[in-house]
């Protein structure tokens, strides 16, 4: 404040310009970083430890094995019944796995205990190629996550042990020590690329990321004030551009701004909208700070829509599942059975196991992220007689329909055979068809409904508004663009590149800038300093 006047304060243009002038100076390298990686975040982000490599270690289930049923371990432990899944462990012994990655093995029904380093290290050396086991090394013992461990999923599995591999792609593997699995790995392509996408451009840096509420409040705020910068520069730029030319030094312009400034001004005028929308999206993205614009939790009646009652795990028994196993055997063989519970009967849904995965395969590529949905079958628990089938008839989907909005009107429904504008998926791994049902209710609910697993999803007004404020604006995600590619990925380059020499012809004058005041400060200090010596003296 000590370098504008109170008359340019209370001059609106000069205090726009002010404003926007240090707004820019701070955000200046934030933007252009934000632009340049989120342009790597459209092929790469971070890393994963793919669907296909997990099962590819894991043996086809069988449960001759197994002695105790998912009731008797339930009771023995005290569980609940939330997420049964029934899988075979990496030790080659059936598991159920129930609620929080608690495991308990079908055979004995004791708690699969906890995995140490030396343990750690041996379940790695079965991973790898014998070329390389020999290699394998322990690195460190994480009791919070690093870098490449700060999603909520593996958060929740800490402590980690993290194992190196001196393979030519310099693979590090992450154990978790609670549930005895690997829950990631990367390489050194992988790690490159992760940091220039996903780290940059989501600032997870990781001490900060690890402060989630402090990360998410300066994330979405700072993307607020972004976008104010934006709006102030914008008004700046319409206000200062004249049709009858400024006399400059350089010559006629339309700006009154020279050099880099320029380029600023009129990039501005061009990429400004971009910015301000591009930086207000960043904010949607975290459901901050406008809560009312996300989708709001759902009813009991809701949650209760798909289940219709409590999972029944004492018809759980184990004579049943054998019998149900072989019946997807007689299609493939699962490596897993989730348990899920339809409108008051429980189900096993199997998938076909992924292809033979390979340790040569890159790590990092958004193929693996982004897996097909494999081929599945559903049989029922009670009666597994009756054989698998791959969905569940239209009319009980009805009933779920019916179930969750309980006196709600409806205003229309129909069964999506392509993607609508809120239901779809840019790989196309989102199942169809599905039943969109519209309600008339305040919150303005649509419900849909997947037959092929039988899953609900609910959108609201307040979803529906996300999704064009934070999907539409921030990726350009319009149905008319996204599955248009290249066209898409040309545009948004494009727009990334204005948006980037936008910001980027901040960066020299406002270092600049700092310089004269950091010079006009020391200047001042020194006088001052001179001013009290003389008056001591």
């Amino acid at each position: 404040m000590g370098f504008v006047t109170i008359r340019k304060l209370l001059n609106w243009k000069a205090l726009l310009i002010y404003l926007h002038r240090w707004m820019g100076i701070f955000f200046g390298v934030v933007f252009v970083v934000w632009f340049v990686s989120g342009v790597a975040m459209m092929y790469v982000r971070m890393p994963v430890l793919s669907a296909s490599e997990r099962l590819g270690h894991v043996q086809p289930l069988d449960l001759s094995a197994a002695r105790m049923s998912p009731a008797e371990a339930m009771r023995a432990h005290g569980l609940n019944d939330d997420g049964l899944q029934i899988e075979m462990d990496y030790d080659g012994r059936p598991i159920y796995r129930f609620d929080r990655g608690v495991k308990v093995y079908a055979d004995t029904g004791e708690l699969v205990p906890a995995l140490g380093q030396v343990g750690a290290l041996e379940l790695i050396r079965r991973w790898v190629p014998p070329a390389f086991a020999g290699s394998v090394r322990y690195d460190a013992y994480l009791l919070d996550s690093d870098q490449w461990t700060l999603y909520s999923e593996q958060r929740s599995s800490v402590p980690l042990h993290r194992i190196t591999v001196s393979d030519p792609a310099g693979t590090v593997y992450y154990v978790s020590e609670k549930t005895g699995e690997p829950t990631m790995k990367t390489d050194r392509r992988g790690r490159f690329w992760g940091y220039i996408s996903a780290v940059l451009h989501w600032t997870y840096f990781t001490s900060f990321r690890r402060q989630t509420e402090l990360w998410q409040f300066v994330i979405a705020w700072g993307s607020i004030a972004g976008a104010v910068m934006c709006v102030l520069g914008m008004v700046v730029g319409v206000v200062r551009l004249r049709v009858k030319r400024y006399r400059l030094r350089s010559g006629p312009s339309h700006s009154p701004y020279a050099g880099w400034m320029r380029w600023h001004h009129y990039t501005g005028l061009v990429f400004g909208v971009l910015s301000v929308t591009w930086a207000f999206s960043g904010a949607m993205s975290l459901g901050r700070p406008f809560p009312s614009m996300r989708n709001q939790p759902s009813t009991a009646a809701q949650r209760m829509a798909v289940p219709g009652s409590p999972l029944d795990v004492e018809s759980l028994t184990l004579p049943r599942l054998r019998a149900g196993l072989a019946v997807f055997e007689k299609s493939f063989a699962p490596k897993a059975l989730e348990v899920h519970q339809f409108r008051g009967e429980p189900y096993l849904i199997g998938y076909r196991p992924p292809a033979p995965w390979s340790y040569e395969k890159e790590i990092g590529s958004q193929e693996e992220r982004y897996e097909p949905r494999q081929e599945h079958l559903i049989v029922s628990v009670t009666a597994p007689e009756r054989g698998g089938f791959e969905r569940f008839e239209d009319a009980r989907m009805w009933e779920v329909a019916n179930a969750a909005m309980p006196g709600a009107s409806i205003e229309d429904a129909t069964w999506l055979q392509e993607y609508d504008a809120y239901y779809y998926d840019k790989n196309g791994g989102r199942p169809l068809p599905v039943l969109r049902v519209r309600y008339t209710d305040e919150a303005g609910t649509w419900l849909y409904l997947d037959p092929s697993v039988g899953t609900m999803t609910k959108q609201d007004r307040g979803a529906r508004w996300n999704r064009w404020l934070y999907h539409g604006l921030h990726s350009l995600d319009f149905p008319f663009l996204r599955d248009k590619r290249p066209l898409w990925d040309i545009v948004v380059i494009l727009l990334s590149i204005g948006g980037a020499v936008l910001s980027a012809t901040t960066l020299l004058p406002s270092w600049r800038r700092l310089l004269r005041h950091a010079r006009h400060a020391k200047q001042t200090w020194r006088t001052a300093r001179v001013a009290r010596t003389q008056t001591t003296a």
